[in-house]
């Protein structure tokens, strides 16, 4: 791998991207950040006195956009997605033109010497087996148009030697912030409302700070060539929660956060599945931020944002 590499990252401005980028800028890469800027935030500002940056406004499904774009790239990380089970519910056509053809466009269009690092999902798990973990060799079941959107999607991507990161729930603060995200969502209620009714409390998934996700995609970048073709789920090995033990978590940090269970009734993100994480742990790979520091941190962000602004639906 060329020591810099011109990456083209595209939703550079979202929740991962605002991270992602100011993070392989300061690893010496050369950086084409595109994005719509949908939700009216300026999360890269701080990068662009940088000289190794450019920013791109406009859409990933544009190819007389994206095609120029492509061909000046070493390494495509493209981000840009409608994330979420509730958002693509809601937008279903913009879904698959964004999180499915919109890729597609780029692979089809690639050369064999460009490589792909792509954020896969848990999702695609869907309903996993009371106490067994899902690894990279469980059947994908997912529940949601999100989930098969990116269930196809990766079949495409491993055929076309992509690395394909399954990222578990992320958390924590970014420039572009997300409040619809679980963990972020949670904390939300504890230092703002102070309770939360619980649906289906024993629901478990895996979580993963943001920065950890930043940090696996430069692993994957610096490792392509023995991990390409393959997918990797990407998570806190010890952060195989309930929702539940993910509201004691943060009753730990602040103790007046009432949780209560509700009698009846379901959630309507139905996920409930535990991950091994031991895949891409063996190339070498750690996370660094414990969920409690995920959750002292958002604390802390809790100080300066407000929901209205930063939901995706």
């Amino acid at each position: 791998m060329n020591s810099n590499p011109r990456i083209l990252v595209t939703g550079g401005a979202g929740y991962l991207g605002s991270i992602l980028v100011p993070t392989l800028l300061a690893r010496g890469c050369s950086v084409t950040a595109v994005d719509n800027f949908l939700y009216g935030q300026t999360p890269l500002l701080d990068c662009c006195a940088d000289e190794k940056l450019s920013i791109v406004r406009g859409d990933v499904r544009d190819e007389r956009l994206m095609l120029p774009l492509l061909k000046k790239a070493d390494v495509i990380m493209p981000l840009a997605c409608l994330v979420g089970a509730p958002l693509c519910a809601q937008k279903p056509i913009e879904a698959r033109s964004i999180n499915l053809d919109a890729i597609l466009m780029l692979l089809k269009n690639a050369s064999k010497s460009q490589k792909f690092i792509s954020p896969t999902t848990n999702s695609g798990y869907g309903v996993g087996q009371a106490g067994v973990f899902c690894t990279e060799e469980t059947p994908m079941n997912p529940i949601s148009l999100y989930g098969v959107l990116k269930v196809e999607l990766e079949q495409a991507l491993l055929a076309a030697g992509a690395v394909s990161l399954r990222l578990a729930t992320v958390c924590g603060v970014s420039p572009r912030m997300r409040l619809d995200l679980l963990v972020n969502d949670f904390t939300y209620r504890a230092v703002v409302d102070r309770f939360v009714v619980l649906f289906e409390a024993h629901f478990k998934r895996n979580y993963v700070h943001v920065r950890d996700v930043a940090r696996a995609f430069c692993h994957a970048l610096d490792n392509f060539e023995t991990m390409k073709g393959q997918p990797y789920n990407v998570g806190l090995s010890d952060a195989n929660l309930s929702k539940m033990e993910l509201c004691q978590e943060i009753q730990k940090q602040i103790p007046d956060f009432t949780v209560m269970e509700a009698p009846i009734g379901k959630d309507p993100d139905q996920r409930n599945y535990i991950v091994s994480n031991a895949k891409i742990e063996a190339t070498g790979y750690r996370t660094q931020v414990s969920i409690q520091r995920a959750i002292a941190e958002l604390i802390k962000g809790y100080q300066v944002v407000r929901r209205n602004q930063h939901a995706n639906v």
